[in-house]
């Protein structure tokens, strides 16, 4: 007689199923949770590889995941470090196919032209600080996410921002960052930071070009501001 209190463990066979399912159906017919169990492979003692990819998008949505930096993802139960450097790793191959495949690269000529390069921040919850990194063509050669949680000059520091920019030999950056909140209107610590930023790069021959605020449909720039 089986008893009701004991329960069922998840067998091998539910973690094969995202796999079975792209042999069958191709995988633009996968779930977000279903291609991210399939990269991660397998899940951790008590957690099914399904729980961890379902626990990854709860925190970070789709759109967000191929901005995430190792860090990001070290205290999800049942992703350790070897698993998040996988992903890390497939979310930086993704983002160099997407450049490359497009062939030409974006250019900046304003404040509403940068905007299509950031929707991945526009949503979070959390403050997202994020760099273009620009040509001297003003054309797009990189973005990345150099900071998560309230901007401050503790938070964003100038060699984090700069040392990017040297490796991809930028001659400016357009800083961009979100409000949880919806409200765009710039903070002191906003304009503090932008003016360290841009004192930085005085130093270091880079421009920095704006920053721009963004929440939900809407955005400012520091510069058309006047606090630039």
């Amino acid at each position: 007689m089986m008893s009701a209190a004991t329960p069922l463990r998840p067998t091998r066979a539910s973690e094969d199923l995202p796999r079975e399912r792209l042999a069958r159906c191709g995988a633009s017919a996968l779930r977000d949770d279903e291609l991210l169990a399939i990269v991660l492979g397998t899940g951790a003692r008590g957690t099914t590889v399904m729980d961890v990819a379902t626990s990854i998008l709860h925190r970070h949505p789709a759109e967000a995941l191929v901005s995430l930096e190792l860090d990001a993802l070290q205290d999800i139960r049942g992703l350790g470090r070897a698993k998040a450097g996988i992903l890390v790793a497939a979310f930086e191959l993704a983002r160099r196919g997407l450049r490359q495949g497009l062939g030409v690269l974006p250019c900046i000529g304003g404040p509403a032209d940068a905007l299509p390069l950031l929707t991945e921040i526009k949503d979070q919850r959390k403050e997202f600080f994020l760099c273009l990194y620009l040509n001297a063509r003003n054309q797009v050669i990189h973005k990345e996410v150099v900071s998560i949680g309230s901007l401050s000059a503790s938070i964003v520091h100038p060699r984090e921002v700069f040392e990017v920019a040297v490796a991809k030999s930028a001659a400016s950056i357009v800083l961009a960052h979100n409000h949880p909140s919806g409200d765009v209107s710039p903070s002191r610590d906003d304009v503090d930071v932008t003016r360290r930023l841009q004192r930085a790069g005085d130093i270091m021959g880079v421009d920095i070009l704006d920053h721009l605020i963004i929440a939900a449909d809407q955005f400012l720039s520091l510069k058309e501001q006047g606090y630039m």
